[in-house]
């Protein structure tokens, strides 16, 4: 890569997207196309084909996605399948007829089975059933990630995949209706600051473990692998460290200054008990994550408070 190659990012308006975006610029890279979704529906065929026949981008991120949580997931499963399915399609197959150079596609790691050995290894791809509650977005990546595949192998394309563990930062979606668990916790932690209550209210038992990567960590992880990876088989992307969801309340408590008690809604669901990356192929090719979890809560706080002040939910 150039500083001058003209770079197409899909998804601006993203957390993934607009973080991709400040690292390619503090890199240094000054062309780049990133039009919004109101410039630009990915979903749309024709209005993709055309952009790229009048761009011709030589490198391409996929990070738009239509994202959300469990609530999210589980209301608005058709629109989370043909969404997705479109976005990821269009771009790719455009990518392909007008000669990029090369394209990233971001996937997830909902796309291993619900119940698979724990770190999630590449190879666990398709060896189980996948979470009820978030398999139509899981399919959805599970078919970019192949779609990817067979654009290498039938038309030789230097098309990648990578699947990021969850994430959180500057630029998240704060909606408790469709937001995940980290906004969500921020943005009940501080109301429930803000108005004095006793306690606040989690989901689940609190028992399930997750791992969290700071998004402008996963944005440097791509502006690597766009330079440093060209192999067939998608990479993991994480920290590699994993919490649960009561110690991450009980940090997210902290941050906030959140005084009350923290009560557990049994009656809702956990999702998947344990989801850890395996990151040991991305390590062993020199990159880690830099930013811890207490220090990216921090951060992410701190531009959520930000995003109050300028009335951006």
């Amino acid at each position: 890569m150039e500083l001058s190659s003209k770079i197409f990012v899909a998804g601006k308006g993203g957390m993934v997207g607009s973080a991709i975006i400040r690292r390619l610029k503090k890199e240094g890279f000054f062309n780049i196309i990133a039009p919004s979704s109101k410039e630009l529906d990915l979903r749309n065929q024709a209005q993709v084909n055309t952009f790229f026949e009048n761009e011709h981008p030589e490198y391409v991120f996929i990070a738009a996605a239509r994202v959300g949580g469990i609530i999210a997931n589980s209301t608005y499963r058709a629109e989370f399948l043909y969404d997705n399915l479109a976005i990821q399609s269009n771009i790719i197959h455009a990518a392909y007829q007008h000669k990029a150079d090369k394209l990233l596609f971001l996937g997830s790691s909902c796309i291993y089975p619900k119940y698979a050995p724990q770190p999630l290894k590449e190879e666990y791809l398709l060896t189980g059933l996948l979470e009820p509650t978030n398999e139509p977005y899981a399919i959805a990546k599970i078919a970019g990630i192949k779609l990817v595949e067979a654009y290498r192998e039938q038309y030789g394309c230097n098309f990648i995949s990578a699947m990021p563990t969850n994430l959180y930062g500057q630029g998240d979606n704060y909606n408790l209706q469709n937001s995940h668990v980290i906004p969500a916790l921020i943005r009940k932690f501080h109301e429930a600051k803000q108005n004095g209550s006793p306690y606040t209210e989690i989901w689940g038992t609190g028992t399930s473990m997750r791992e969290f990567m700071y998004v402008d960590d996963l944005a440097d992880a791509c502006l690597f692998l766009m330079k440093e990876y060209n192999d067939k088989l998608f990479i993991n992307v994480g920290s590699g460290q994993e919490v649960s969801i009561r110690d991450l309340a009980y940090l997210v408590k902290e941050i906030t200054g959140f005084e009350g008690e923290i009560k557990l809604d049994v009656s809702k669901p956990d999702g998947t008990p344990r989801k850890l990356m395996d990151t040991s192929r991305l390590h062993a090719l020199g990159w880690r994550h830099k930013t811890n979890l207490k220090e990216g809560l921090a951060m992410a706080y701190s531009y959520f408070q930000k995003e109050i002040t300028e009335k951006k939910f």
